[in-house]
């Protein structure tokens, strides 16, 4: 298809038609016989071409510039025309040059539906674009680049302007969209005016944006809003220039204002909650030539209509309060940045300082209110710092970690409450939970509380992440050395019902051995997990943590390790694991890291585990987890009856001793006839003892009365004999194989380490006589007889060694 363009001299443009940049040359144009790259049409110009393609959109770009001068003759006022028509469909920009004195205003009108401001490199959804460039002398300022659709409705400008529009090949557009119309001087480089109706948001930038706005110059923007609407303003990116005179500032002009213009520095938290119309002015300033430094501002205005509850205040009592910072925040602060077209969310300490995020220092009080249809996207981030300077004053005082009511009586919800707690060396910091206890989150025993406790502790070498805890189960204590943080998170609405136990306190404490001690108190029949600080990446090098386990009475705890080694190999140093009953004789359980672990085992007594680290090889880590299991003691029947029955006989032997005594002491002296034929070894081991007791009269402790000695004097002095008082009689019944002997000594340990039973005093060899005093019954045999046949092979250890060496007591 061949293109004829004719143009008249009176309209002074010119059309300029080149190859796109970065495009081979894949096609040319065709006039009069020859081939061109390009081609030039200027002012009374009239020319035919045709394209050597079937798509020359591909190839070509179309420049349209029309030159409007103002200053020497009259301006063509009005609306704003597409010419020539007929051109070729290809990506064209028409640009209108416009020359015009400083001393007079040019008006850009746009018709609807107005223009939205773009930042520099962004493109529109239908690539239709304006540029706007302000001309003053010989400089020319970028005012912006904009899109349809938007609330732009007018910019003004001082002196001359290039407009430029921007077609797609494809684009149906036929008309400008804008007028221009004459001004009187309007003494600042431009006005911009956007038009609000409904709620909204939109986003404008300082000309030359994102370089620095010029030297000492002066422009507004004017925001025309109905007076039912609620406007705020939020400066997302701003810098500032190095000033020699004069100070860079915006000024507000809000109409019923009492102090107009009011004027606020680009640090400040800007106005909000602004009733209908107003103008925001920005001020350069006066730059040093040496360093002159950037001025420049984006910012954002929403629009929205009033809340309902904006006139309800809340008060925040923070005046007993000290060393806090309470932060009222949207979602996702301060990682994520809300996007501008988002819902926003206000907070107003007064009816006009209203931003996205208040902070409220202790010390003071406050009345906030909302700006926002919905708090559930509202969060509440505090923190406390706790410090000790002199151990001798504050060892002696207990800290609350509470969140302050001030806080939970907010209708948002608590995200996090951080409590940095500050030691100097020497002194450590002692966290407990007397009543609620608290549980460890692991993955066999996880967190289902709605808060939860975040445990570091930073040491001057590193940081040691100690966990993750909630309230609810059988730790008591942790103590760690340097400084802590303790983070709590809240899951949920249920945060506000459970903080009313909340029970963490903290105290100062003289210094601990190791990086962390914990203290665990377990209910009876729990089952505790505990696991390694920095989990699962690994204890730091040279670390160590305890933990002491309060095994209640009446209770045995079975503490078993979830793997069989350490898994780590040791650069430097070696690892341990140690295990101990805090018991007097107590023995220590100590693996190293090329080791494997204990077995699981029965704890009778409170006990320590300990895990100290090496410096570990490159990828290997020390992370080790434990399991401790609470039952009741199982009291062995066989042990019930040996007692009783040891009980027994030690009663028999003591009722025996007290009626011989009992005798002695109401008699003569009685008569002790020597038995050569009794075995008079002390009673002991059955190695010295070789005798079975069936064949040794070591049992008989019989005396001769000395009515029976002299009995026939009593019969010639009185004709008859007195019967019998508290005479011992041989005992006829079945006898043991061995005497009583004292405990072995394990089991003697055993018993001076329970705290409930005391020692009996050791047997010696004072105990036992070494004369046996014989009393036979008539036709009872002299012989001890053979050993070798009446012995009945009673050579063995004692019952009670026996069950000592099949692990009664373990």
């Amino acid at each position: 298809a061949s293109f004829t363009i004719a143009l008249r001299t009176v309209d002074n443009v010119t059309v300029m038609i080149k190859l796109r940049p970065g495009v081979l040359l894949g096609c040319q144009i065709h006039v009069k016989n020859f081939f061109r790259s390009e081609l030039k049409i200027k002012p009374g110009d009239n020319v035919t071409f045709t394209f050597t393609c079937s798509t020359p959109e591909k190839y070509f770009i179309m420049e349209i510039q029309k030159n409007i001068d103002c200053v020497s003759g009259l301006c063509p006022f009005g609306d704003v025309h597409l010419y020539p028509p007929g051109l070729p469909r290809l990506n064209r920009t028409f640009i209108w040059d416009v020359k015009a004195s400083t001393k007079a205003g040019l008006e850009l009108k746009f018709s609807t539906p107005w223009l939205r401001q773009i930042e520099p490199g962004e493109a529109c959804p239908d690539f239709v674009s304006y540029n706007i460039n302000s001309c003053i002398d010989k400089a020319t300022v970028n005012i912006g680049t904009f899109c349809r659709n938007g609330s732009v409705s007018r910019v003004k400008l001082l002196g001359g302007v290039i407009m430029s529009l921007h077609l797609p090949w494809n684009s149906p557009l036929t008309t400008s969209g804008f007028n221009i119309a004459n001004r009187a001087s309007i003494k600042r480089l431009c006005i911009i005016e956007s038009i609000l109706k409904g709620e909204s948001s939109i986003t404008l930038m300082s000309p030359n944006y994102p370089l620095g706005f010029p030297e000492d110059e002066l422009m507004t923007w004017q925001f025309v809003i109905p007076s039912s609407m609620r406007a705020s303003v939020f400066f997302h990116n701003y810098s500032l220039s190095n000033c020699e005179r004069k100070e860079e500032r915006v000024e507000y002009y809000i109409p019923g204002s009492l102090s107009n213009p009011e004027v606020f520095k680009l640090s400040d938290s800007q106005p909000a909650n602004i009733a209908g119309s107003f103008n925001l002015s920005l001020q350069g300033c006066d730059q040093d030539a040496q360093n002159p430094g950037i001025l420049r501002l984006l910012f954002q205005v929403v629009v929205q209509h009033p809340q309902v509850d904006e006139n309800v205040t809340h008060l925040v009592d923070l005046s007993k309060e000290w060393n806090m910072t309470v932060t009222i925040h949207f979602e996702g602060w301060p990682s994520r940045i809300p996007v501008m077209s988002e819902p926003i969310c206000l907070i107003c300490k007064d009816p006009r300082t209203c931003d996205r995020v208040l902070t409220l220092v202790s010390g003071t009080v406050y009345k906030i209110s909302f700006l926002c249809k919905d708090l559930s996207r509202l969060r509440i981030t505090a923190e406390k710092g706790i410090s000790c300077v002199d151990l001798r004053w504050c060892q002696r005082k207990i800290y609350s970690l509470l969140v302050p009511k001030a806080i939970t009586q907010l209708p948002i919800q608590l995200h996090k409450f951080i409590w940095k707690l500050l030691a100097p060396d020497l002194i450590n910091i002692e966290i407990t939970s007397p009543s609620l206890k608290l549980q460890q989150h692991v993955p066999e025993q996880r967190c289902n509380t709605s808060y939860s406790y975040s445990i570091v502790g930073a040491t001057p070498e590193t940081e040691l992440n100690v966990g993750v805890f909630c309230p609810g189960g059988s730790i008591e204590k942790i103590q760690m050395r340097n400084n802590v943080t303790i983070s709590l998170k809240t899951f949920g609405k249920g945060f506000l019902n459970e903080s009313k136990h909340q029970d963490l306190k903290m105290s100062f404490v003289p210094h601990i051995k190791d990086e962390c001690s914990f203290t665990v108190s377990p209910d009876p029949k729990a089952k505790v997990y505990l696991q390694t600080p920095n989990w699962p990446y690994g204890l730091p090098p040279y670390v160590s943590i305890s933990w002491y386990v309060v095994v209640p009475n009446k209770q045995v705890a079975r503490l078993g390790f979830s793997k069989d080694r350490m898994g780590i190999t040791c650069e430097t140093g070696r690892a341990y694991v140690n295990i101990k009953e805090e018991t007097a004789g107590a023995e220590e359980t100590v693996r190293r890291e090329d080791e494997l672990l204990p077995e699981p085992r029965n704890m009778y007594h409170d006990f320590w585990v300990n895990v100290s680290n090496c410096k570990p090889v490159d990828k290997t880590q020390l992370t080790l987890q434990f399991r401790v299991t609470l039952a009741d003691k199982q009291i062995d029947l066989g042990v019930i009856l040996a007692v009783v029955a040891g009980a027994g006989v030690l009663a028999a032997i003591g009722l025996t001793v007290c009626c011989v005594k009992k005798k002695k002491k109401s008699q003569n002296p009685m008569v002790g006839v020597y038995n050569a034929n009794v075995n008079t070894q002390v009673p002991g081991k059955q190695g010295l003892f070789t005798k079975g007791r069936k064949n040794n009269e070591s049992h008989v402790y019989a005396v001769i009365d000395d009515a029976m000695v002299y009995g026939h004097l009593l019969k010639e002095s009185n004709g008859s004999v007195s019967p019998e008082v508290d005479v011992y009689r041989p005992f006829d019944g079945p006898i043991g194989s061995l005497p009583p002997s004292p405990p072995p000594l394990s089991f003697r340990k055993d018993i001076k380490r329970s705290s409930n039973t005391e020692e009996p005093p050791p047997l010696t060899d004072t105990d036992h006589d070494t004369y046996t005093f014989a009393h036979q019954k008539p036709g009872q045999s002299e012989d001890i007889g053979d050993t070798s046949e009446k012995n009945n092979g009673d050579t063995s250890t004692s019952s009670l060694e026996n069950k000592e060496e099949d692990g009664l007591v373990e």
